[in-house]
């Protein structure tokens, strides 16, 4: 991102803005122009989040026993990584005990699965889950996924190690990212936010949200909602 004193202003670049809806109001555009002005100062905050984010100092090595199964057989943690750098890795709440995934999880992943080949084209994805592969593969198929990875955690230990279940052993979200270099793999980032760092009277998620249907709601006058859940099925 550029320096702080290399940037116009936001105010500036508002008044450089020429758009205008037909019959909007007076009252409408300065308000308008106001919320504009904060949304250009969101997008620099976010690029010098991640910016921040980029900086991060090499996380820890990854060297725990973990076994993984895909749809292609046997797998061990560097080969999820195919000829990639970084691995983006999601920890799927479908675990052995469950009849169904989450609704929540599997909205998200169908919105991953829309982009998943514009961005394995940068980084290789995975998705691991507790439940047996054929469970994972049976239902990709019923949501005609085609190419998000699916993989079962074999042994259950990355789950454990990586946030995936907790200590009463329930299957949780978790998102993860991590690197090869040099042949190290290295774990580099993870979103953290959740119950423990959330406002009152908002629910917990992080910033920026990976879940790009949230975003989408925040544009609308309703807002995100609180009486309503993803469904895996929906009629017709």
């Amino acid at each position: 991102m550029a320096h702080a004193d290399k940037l116009i202003p936001a105010a500036e670049l508002v008044k450089r803005n020429d758009v205008r809806l037909p019959n909007e109001s007076a009252d409408y555009r300065r308000a308008r122009d106001e919320l504009l002005r904060e949304e250009i100062e969101l997008r620099r905050h976010i690029e010098r989040v991640a910016e921040q984010r980029r900086a991060l100092p090499p996380g820890g090595e990854v060297i725990g026993d973990y076994r993984f199964e895909g749809e292609k057989g046997l797998a061990d943690f560097a080969a999820l990584f195919g000829d990639k750098q970084t691995l983006v890795l999601y920890c799927y709440m479908f675990g052995a005990k469950r009849e169904r995934p989450c609704p929540m999880c599997t909205a998200m992943l169908s919105s991953w699965e829309g982009e998943a080949r514009d961005m394995q084209q940068r980084v290789a994805m995975a998705v691991v889950a507790g439940a047996p592969i054929d469970r994972l593969v049976a239902f990709k198929k019923e949501r005609h996924w085609r190419y998000l990875p699916l993989y079962s955690d074999r042994n259950g230990n990355f789950l454990r190690d990586y946030g995936g279940i907790d200590k009463d052993g329930n299957d949780i979200p978790a998102f993860h990212v991590f690197t090869r270099r040099d042949g190290t793999i290295r774990h580099f980032w993870s979103m953290e936010m959740g119950e423990a760092t959330a406002d009152p009277g908002q629910d917990p998620r992080g910033a920026p949200d990976p879940m790009p249907m949230w975003s989408v709601f925040d544009m609308t006058p309703e807002g995100r909602g609180t009486n309503w859940y993803p469904k895996l099925d929906y009629p017709d």
